[in-house]
């Protein structure tokens, strides 16, 4: 039997086991090699029967000398009783509702059970507790040892796991090791046989801690090998080469009606400096909420146009693209851009103010007489043909598919450069795992105009004084936002829906105002007549769902009150802060909760405390883990490596590692397994 050995071809492996298996992801030998523990638990404690005493977690010894099962009618239990003996005592072993053990215990052969003591009205007893026949010169597998728990699903338990890996065990012996012997040298790391023996039955938590290791770094390692192998062949592609015209580029900037941050200035000349190489750029733009990305955006964009070049800028929502379709416009209003939207709802120009033929602006654009296309991902789906595409922005590009990026990347007859944007901070650790292959420009500071946003909770009896402090910013001139969580009402999760609110809040406290409805529901077409009343001044507040977290620029909006604040993430508040603060203006943020739990008051109490994303961000790894916090559970990362992504020191050493061995051996031709299998890593990340 190998690695490659599909599961059903394994003893007491049948049709229902195998249906049950792949829908966790189990389908080869290997797979359940490497199905690993999510904790053990310790019954290594092996205590002979007149030492026992209450409460303790241990494991006995000894013989069958008695079993019987008694119906418990009224309250549905069948109840099997087994007596074990050691040359001390005797103590009851008590089960609920497994009447099989009545035939499996036999009396002839020695048991060792583990589990905890209870103390009943006849004395001391183990509580259910788990069970196994000793055979001689067979090792204990559920019993006596740290026994392994797995991460289970229905009708497959940690006692399943344990018997069938304990039979595939041996074939560990044979498998190929894949880390190089220097790097298992150098970090002291454990051979792959010997980790995975350790990993599933270890002799100590020493033994378990060390193969946990092994593994920790195998996955972490690959992902960087993968990572900085994709940068490097990067350099053997040919791009256009873009060069900066300074004089352009100075007299657009002098020309804003605001000051570049340092940051910005930054981040926009390190764009400028890679357009220039002759193989495709690779960076990712990162700010926080307002921290001004576009406008970065728009000197590249600016610069590419001038040397010759199309550019294609690629949003997640139609609303968004819109939104950059009007900002943009008005930013290069006086340059030689040609600007188009392009989405699944509308093909514009940004001088003629409707819809133009769809077939008649793909035309436009192949022929080169638009030069800066934004839209959707429609952009990589319309059959859209570029005539010289030399740069491609992906704002929030994670929300993009890798085959949606590939496919427009792939528009150019060269390859264009790239450049992603994202307003969610990522900690550094996460960031060199999860876009390892990027080079990275922070926005570090805020537009110097910017006020601090003041942040309040606000629990259900400070809910009206929150209303009458909005009503004297409506009565101001100012805007505001109201989210909720969902769309409709839900009676299962008894939380406050857009939709009934927006009738309440309509007719109620908010009656005299002009109030909007915005959803993800709602057609683009009616979309777009609500974001364009709220930019224009005809609506005062807006109550929504989500689709108002990213992106979304009123300047005049000074208010942002989240109902049922503790249903988002610390990531997602600060997003939605983000939507408010956006000019000179003092604004407000509000997190209406009614849940007064300790866990809840202290997230949100982070929110009301801290402006900085990046800082929250690293909170927010602290409390929910990478996995929850940026959903990457489905991202291809194995768990184990997943709970180490906070550990900045260790990835950084990976790294390191990583990026020496490509050194000696660029092409890893000495290492054919290895190679084989970076191939064969793809992250599809989704940050929340």
């Amino acid at each position: 039997m190998i690695p490659s050995t599909p599961i059903e071809n394994i003893k007491r492996i049948g049709p229902a086991y195998t249906k049950r298996l792949k829908k966790m992801g189990i389908k080869e030998v290997g797979d359940l090699l490497f199905h690993f523990p999510s904790r053990y638990q310790d019954f290594t404690n092996i205590v002979k029967i007149k030492d026992l005493q209450k409460g303790d977690e241990v494991t006995v010894q000894g013989h069958v000398t008695h079993i019987n099962q008694r119906n418990l009618y009224k309250r549905g239990l069948k109840i099997v009783e087994a007596y074990i003996e050691d040359d001390t005592d005797t103590i009851k072993a008590v089960w609920f509702n497994q009447t099989y053990l009545t035939t499996t215990l036999d009396t002839k052969k020695t048991v060792m059970l583990s589990g905890k003591v209870g103390l009943g009205k006849d004395g001391l007893y183990l509580q259910n507790p788990i069970y196994e026949i000793k055979n001689l010169g067979e090792m204990s597998v559920h019993t006596g040892r740290l026994i392994p728990i797995y991460p289970e699903t229905s009708g497959v338990s940690s006692r399943w796991f344990r018997y069938i890996i304990s039979k595939l065990l041996p074939i560990v012996e044979s498998l190929e090791e894949q880390l190089p012997k220097n790097i298992l040298k150098q970090n002291n790391l454990l051979g792959i046989g010997d980790a995975l023996q350790k990993i599933h039955f270890p002799k100590n938590t020493e033994e378990a801690e060390k193969a946990r290791d092994r593994f920790v770094f195998e996955n972490i390692f690959d992902i960087q090998l993968a990572a900085l192998k994709k940068k490097r062949e990067l350099k053997d592609l040919a791009s256009p080469t873009i060069k900066t015209n300074i004089e352009l580029t100075k007299k657009f900037v002098n020309s804003l009606p605001f000051q570049l941050t340092d940051s910005q200035k930054k981040s926009a000349w390190q764009i400028l400096k890679d357009m220039e190489r002759n193989f495709p750029m690779n960076r990712l733009l990162e700010g926080d909420v307002g921290s001004g990305k576009t406008v970065v955006s728009a000197i590249a964009t600016l610069n590419a146009i001038d040397a010759g070049y199309q550019v294609a800028f690629m949003a997640p929502t139609e609303i968004l693209a819109t939104q950059h379709f009007k900002n943009l416009s008005e930013l290069l209003k006086d340059t030689n851009a040609n600007i188009a939207l392009f989405t699944r709802g509308q093909r514009r120009l940004s001088h003629i103010n409707k819809n133009i033929n769809k077939e008649k602006l793909k035309a436009q654009i192949k022929e080169g007489a638009v030069n800066f296309i934004i839209g959707t991902h429609t952009l990589a789906q319309e059959g859209v043909e570029f005539k010289k595409l030399g740069l491609v922005i992906l704002d929030e590009q994670h929300r993009f598919g890798v085959k949606q990026r590939a496919s427009l990347v792939r528009r150019g007859k060269k390859n264009p450069h790239l450049l992603s944007m994202t307003a969610t901070p990522i900690p550094r650790s996460l960031a060199l795992t999860i876009y390892g292959d990027l080079d990275i420009s922070l926005l570090k500071e805020m537009p110097h105009n910017r006020k601090t946003i003041i942040t309040n909770i606000v629990p259900p009896e400070k809910r009206l004084k929150a209303y009458n402090f909005i009503k004297k910013e409506l009565d101001s001139g100012h805007q505001a936002f109201v989210v909720f969580p969902l769309v409709e009402e839900s009676k299962i999760l008894e939380l406050k829906s857009a939709k009934a609110e927006y009738e309440k809040l309509k007719e109620g406290p908010f009656k005299k105002y002009r109030v909007g409805l915005l959803h993800g529901r709602l057609k683009t077409k009616e979309k777009e007549e609500i974001m364009t009343q709220m930019e224009e001044g005809k609506i005062d507040i807006l109550i929504s769902t989500s689709v108002v977290e990213v992106g979304i620029d009123i300047p005049n909006a000074t208010i942002m009150m989240i109902d049922g604040a503790d249903r988002f993430g610390l990531a997602q508040l600060h997003q939605f802060r983000g939507r408010v603060g956006r000019a000179q203006h003092q604004s407000y943020a509000f997190l209406l909760t009614d849940s007064s739990g300790g866990s809840v008051m202290r997230r949100l109490k982070i929110i009301e405390k801290t402006q900085s994303g990046f800082e929250l961000a690293q909170y927010d790894l602290k409390l929910r883990g990478p996995g929850e916090m940026y959903g990457v559970r489905q991202s291809g990362i194995p768990d184990i490596a997943m709970q180490n992504l906070g550990n900045i020191e260790l990835i950084e050493k990976i790294r390191e590692q990583a990026d020496k061995l490509l050194e000696e051996n660029p092409t890893l031709e000495k290492y054919p397994q290895l190679k084989q299998k970076i191939e064969s890593i793809q992250l599809n990340v989704h940050l929340e």
